[in-house]
């Protein structure tokens, strides 16, 4: 397995595997992994002929009050995992290869980067939209994967690739969960044993409202009453937001249809985790 620290060192390799006609999926992740970015890796894996995984925590995404520095980081743990996996070349760039001191240009959106984690995260979507950017120029993907536990993200990055016209094809992988239902995150880490198992509270929420969807409950505002009761029935839980909407568009939903997204933002203790659910998918298992 390659490990590329620079640009230079990523692009000579990939421009041989291009002039070799060899196609390249990309997994773009911040580490401290865990076996949804794994499931990422082994998809790509099977639709390419070469896997290129980036280990690279973006401090443009963060806000001044946000985690940066406690963002948990285990290079060789990651590493490991990765040639586990296969993964043909990890590209793990200090933050001064990505941005000059003077860097000053962005790729910014609107619309659907406002609503959700766009309104408590404000620079989030601008910080991943540009890093994403740069990477697909350092890469040349094929392909590039990412979760839908991050459903906002996966919405935003997919019209950016849309809307600036890159020639490459944005996958969307299932959410991996924990045995209980917690979709696996890397913030997980953070939570104590008490925390964690108040966390469970989130699966069991959206599962209720899936439910109800079934039964046949399509009013959003009552589906989007039911999980906040639930949440709110955990004393360790605070919600940041509870939605229905449109899951291309991300606009609020007055009626909830297949393909609409209920997504949801908790934070317990001091930690914030993210959830959701598609409207049509199977429903989410929980124990």
């Amino acid at each position: 397995m390659i490990i590329a620290k620079t640009i230079d060192e990523a692009r000579k390799v990939i421009w041989q595997w291009k002039a070799e006609g060899l196609t390249i999926g990309l997994c773009p992740t911040m580490g401290y992994l865990h076996e949804g970015h794994i499931s990422l890796m082994e998809a790509s894996k099977k639709e390419n002929d070469k896997t290129v995984a980036s280990l690279f925590v973006n401090p443009m995404q963060f806000g001044p009050t946000e985690d940066l520095a406690k963002y948990p980081r285990d290079f060789e743990r990651d590493r490991a995992m990765m040639e586990a996996c296969g993964v043909d070349m990890v590209f793990a760039p200090e933050a001064s290869e990505m941005y000059a001191e003077d860097f000053c240009t962005f790729v910014d959106m609107t619309i659907v980067s406002e609503t959700l984690c766009g309104k408590s995260r404000p620079v989030m979507f601008r910080g991943v939209c540009t890093v994403l950017t740069k990477l697909i120029n350092i890469v040349y993907p094929n392909r590039m994967y990412m979760g839908k536990k991050d459903a906002q993200q996966l919405a935003v990055v997919r019209r950016m690739v849309r809307d600036l016209n890159f020639n490459i094809e944005v996958v969307g992988c299932p959410t991996i969960r924990e045995e209980d239902g917690l979709a696996k995150s890397s913030r997980n880490s953070y939570l104590a044993p008490e925390e964690r198992k108040a966390a469970h509270i989130l699966s069991q929420a959206l599962r209720l409202a899936q439910d109800a969807i079934a039964a046949g409950q399509r009013n959003s505002a009552s589906i989007i009453a039911l999980i906040k009761t639930k949440i709110l029935s955990e004393p360790l839980a605070e919600i940041d937001y509870v939605e229905a909407v449109d899951g291309l568009s991300m606009q609020h939903v007055e009626t909830l249809s297949d393909g609409d997204l209920v997504p949801i933002a908790v934070k317990i203790g001091t930690t914030r985790l993210i959830d959701n659910f598609t409207v049509g998918d199977p429903p989410i298992e929980v124990k």
